[in-house]
């Protein structure tokens, strides 16, 4: 198997086309101007442009829209795709397994279970309108509780993984932490109030539109310290796509990788979780059609890939979530499934073995 891959799965030793970038790059662009121009206010392109020149715009309330509204959530949808996308690559190959996600270790259970402690454990006071209220950051309580919840997890898993040396069964644990989680999180929402589950209930939904100006630094640099270890990372992780032994026989240390990927994948997937709630689907599948369109399992190209691919995904299901022309709008973990499962179906159908890339 490790002799097929290497011959195989890793054949093109990071030379792919450099039109694939920027055909990816192009859409993001394209994508990102759309998401500013349409929602329930179709703003026309000339004046957009005008707004994010700093030009006075013939209309304020245009440039209010923009400015703080959807230029913070467009930016958000970049970096939570990007996020997810990457540290569901990490997870797939740390664990050689296609069906590994960023929610593998408990991570994302983890950042819920917070949340359910601050809205379900401490009564209505702490409902999402009257945090926000409080919050001199808007939503800083709700970031704070998903963010130290995603960290025990974490902590716990880090500790296991220094006695537990296989990782399937490092799986198959933080599966089982994952429950425990959410089974704590039943409980919870058993004995709650009505209104208090109803606010629990819409922020596991998942939100791009919660994150304000003043927050997209914080997450921005959660989101570059994440993606740069993942970059880092890239010998270590075309290692262990080939099996722990021929990892080793290069001279790689195993265990020291293997704690990094996994800080790398909850600094990404735990940051989001914290900021946007739980986003379905984004971390699994777009790996695979990243992988499907370079055509390659180098890392050196695959993370870029991944990053470019995981925000033009999570683009396009936030312009169909917003319903362009309408007040609505839909959750972003609905429509990425949604969207997102139809696609991942037909790389399956069309690549026939996935599971001959790990």
């Amino acid at each position: 198997m490790g002799d097929q891959l290497s011959n195989n799965g890793i054949r093109s030793q990071g030379k792919v086309h450099p039109l694939y970038f920027l055909g990816l790059t192009s859409a993001v662009a394209i994508l990102f101007v759309l998401n500013l121009s349409l929602g329930s206010v179709s703003i026309p392109f000339p004046e957009l442009l005008d707004i994010l020149m700093g030009g006075e715009a013939g209309n304020t309330a245009w440039e209010k829209i923009v400015i703080n509204i959807r230029l913070p959530r467009a930016a958000t949808a970049v970096m939570a795709g990007s996020a997810l996308a990457v540290s569901g690559l990490l997870m797939q190959t740390l664990f050689r397994n296609p069906l590994a996600g960023p929610s593998v270790l408990g991570i994302t259970a983890g950042a819920s279970l917070g949340v359910a402690v601050v809205m379900l454990a401490a009564g209505s006071i702490t409902t999402v309108f009257a945090i926000r209220q409080l919050s001199v950051l808007g939503s800083g309580v709700i970031i704070l509780a998903a963010s130290v919840g995603s960290a025990v997890v974490l902590l716990l898993i880090l500790l296991i993984s220094l006695k537990v040396r296989d990782n399937i069964t490092l799986l198959i644990i933080g599966l089982m932490v994952g429950n425990m989680t959410i089974a704590l999180v039943s409980i919870w929402q058993y004995f709650s109030r009505p209104e208090q589950i109803q606010d629990y209930l819409i922020w596991t939904f998942g939100s791009l539109g919660g994150v304000s100006l003043g927050q997209l630094w914080v997450l921005g640099v959660v989101t570059v310290a994440g993606g740069g270890i993942a970059m880092v990372l890239s010998k270590p992780l075309n290692g262990l796509l080939l099996g722990k032994n021929y990892a080793r026989s290069m001279g790689i240390p195993v265990s020291r990788a293997r704690l990094w990927i996994i800080i790398s994948t909850s600094l990404l997937a735990g940051g989001i979780t914290a900021f946007c709630g739980p986003i379905g689907f984004v971390g699994i599948a777009v790996p695979h059609l990243t992988r499907s369109l370079l055509g390659t399992n180098e890392h050196r190209v695959l993370i870029p890939g991944t990053l470019l691919m995981g925000a033009l995904l999570l683009l396009a299901c936030d312009i169909i979530a917003q319903m362009p022309g309408s007040t609505i709008t839909l959750p972003i973990s609905a429509v990425t499934s949604m969207i997102g499962s139809p696609v991942v179906i037909w790389v399956i159908i069309r690549r026939k073995n996935l599971k001959a890339a790990f």
